[in-house]
């Protein structure tokens, strides 16, 4: 049983709004399976542009899997995916367990791979690919350490270089899969320093997370994913009981003490999903 201490969405701060621009990302009828089994069935979202998105849900409720399918990754057995400028506009931030640490690759070498695509296979980087890498670099805070092995980075550290690829390649819609899994409070927090300071530049950002008190208090909108859509809306229509209970299942529990809000939920709830 986990325990996360939220502040109520009513008394967070106000976040960026964003009046009715048209959709950079749109999803229409998502249906993934492994095995025959669901992973996602009949997902749809609009995205706008500038947005701060966060995803949540239990383990095995198919966050990992949609930000797979909309990178591309995975292919939909039904619907359909659409962004305002190409798939290159898209930018992935993965989870450190997919990633050979040992390989013989410095920080600049990995943040290059952003750049293939302006580069062309078997051709050497010219000096603005270098520029872009620098420039990569220093808005995450990781020029310092640009010739270091990937692999000698502390946790928060390889989330950054990730960041910077995606920068590198002119993402201008960032999907991250869970990157505070296995960092600790400092590194989280110098994260979302750098996701603040890429939002005011005007970056769209999707991050799954576990993290309900920041889901609600960092982002403009909250996604409730299990298999299905469950809700997706503002932090304060999101944050309901109803909603939480539907979303973890098991037993939930909230009170109201002033402006803190507890919640008690099992979040390792996963009925053998993918």
């Amino acid at each position: 049983m986990a325990v996360q201490h939220l502040v109520s969405p009513l008394s967070a701060p106000d976040l960026r709004s964003i009046p009715g621009a048209a959709p950079i990302l749109e999803a229409r009828g998502l249906t993934v399976s492994y095995n025959q089994q669901p992973a996602l069935e009949e997902v749809s979202f609009d995205i706008r542009p500038g947005e701060r998105i966060a995803i949540i849900g239990p383990n095995g409720a198919g966050k990992s899997t949609l930000i797979k399918t909309v990178m591309g990754l995975l292919q939909p057995q039904r619907g359909t995916i659409t962004t305002a400028g190409g798939d290159n506009l898209l930018g992935y931030v993965p989870q450190h367990e997919g990633v050979d640490w040992d390989f013989p690759a410095t920080v600049r070498d990995v943040v290059m791979m952003g750049c293939v695509r302006q580069i062309g296979w078997l051709r050497r980087p010219r000096a603005r690919h270098w520029q872009q890498v620098h420039s990569a670099l220093e808005r995450v805070g990781m020029a310092d350490l640009a010739g270091r092995q990937i692999g000698e980075l502390s946790g928060g550290q390889r989330r950054r270089v990730f960041i910077a690829r995606a920068l590198a390649q002119q993402a201008r819609i960032l999907m991250l899969d869970e990157p505070f899994s296995g960092v600790d409070a400092s590194a989280q927090a110098e994260l979302m320093d750098v996701l603040d300071h890429l939002h005011r530049e005007g970056l769209t950002i999707l991050l799954c997370t576990h993290d309900l008190a920041l889901a609600f208090s960092r982002f403009d909108r909250v996604m409730a994913l299990r298999r299905q859509m469950i809700a997706f809306g503002s932090p304060e229509a999101v944050y309901q009981p109803d909603v939480l209970s539907q979303l973890y299942g098991g037993q939930l529990a909230t009170w109201q003490d002033g402006k803190r809000v507890m919640v008690f939920v099992d979040d390792h709830h996963c009925e053998n999903c993918p």
